[in-house]
């Protein structure tokens, strides 16, 4: 049934009754001094209609409203003051034409310095062995040159000719 204000004039109270609507327009009881008061109509009108705990408007379009906004279903589960609608609204914006541009740059750019430095560590490693490399030649070049001074030295003292006086 209908809830309509009514407004007294022996008293200047106004109250509300919820009557059929076959009786609204009959005058009705004041609660406070039992006068006759006449219906007073209403400025202006709002209803609104509660579907499965959520408010739909009218005319119902068949949507929900959540914290003002309007979603096309109710969650199964969701957190309070959040729907799922309205969170990806937010989140599953994809990346302007702009900013996919900038992310492959930085990508790109990325491998490059990457590459730069594998290419600068192999070529240090490569300096390293042939530093190595190279030591190690000279070593064994400066032990066969002492072996041989050594070899040469013992065939060289037992073999030289003795000194010639002239005489």
């Amino acid at each position: 049934m209908p809830l309509y204000e009514y407004l007294c004039d022996a008293c200047d109270g106004i109250f509300e009754v919820v009557r059929p609507m076959q009786e609204a327009g009959d005058p009705c009881p004041c609660p406070l001094c039992a006068t006759a008061a006449r219906r007073l109509m209403p400025s202006a009108f709002t209803a609104f209609v509660m579907r499965r705990g959520y408010p739909r408007r009218l005319p119902d379009k068949g949507t929900f409203w959540h914290l003002g906004k309007e979603v096309s279903y109710l969650p199964k589960r969701a957190r309070p003051h959040e729907h799922p609608q309205l969170k990806q609204a937010d989140d599953n914006r994809p990346p302007a034409k702009q900013d996919r541009e900038d992310q492959l740059e930085r990508r790109i750019a990325t491998r490059r310095v990457k590459r730069e430095e594998q290419r600068r560590q192999r070529a240090l490693r490569k300096d390293a062995t042939a530093r190595q490399k190279n030591a190690r030649q000279d070593k064994a070049r400066q032990k066969n040159a002492r072996q041989a001074n050594a070899r040469q030295e013992k065939r060289g003292g037992s073999q030289r000719p003795a000194a010639r006086g002239g005489g």
